[in-house]
């Protein structure tokens, strides 16, 4: 197989309808990270919290990222 055929079977690939949606907390160094990656694209914020990187993670969760999001669909992990 040719390095060109290769590339159009990569190519033409149908994209993964797996959808990831997380909240990662890093505890550590204080950082929150929301991530969302699908067929829709990737999107990803990431923000340093300091002591209240858990809280903050809780309470995006609760309320809402931009008000558009639904963060409550998200798997939080703790690191």
């Amino acid at each position: 197989m040719t390095r060109q055929e290769l590339k159009t079977m990569f190519l033409n690939m149908a994209p993964s309808t797996v959808e990831r949606k997380e909240i990662i907390v890093e505890q550590a160094y204080g950082h929150v990270e929301i991530v969302r990656d699908g067929p829709d694209g990737y999107s990803s914020f990431k923000t340093n919290q300091g002591e209240n990187a858990l809280q903050y993670a809780k309470d995006r969760m609760a309320e809402g990222f931009d008000g558009l999001t639904d963060l409550g669909t998200y798997k939080l992990i703790i690191k």
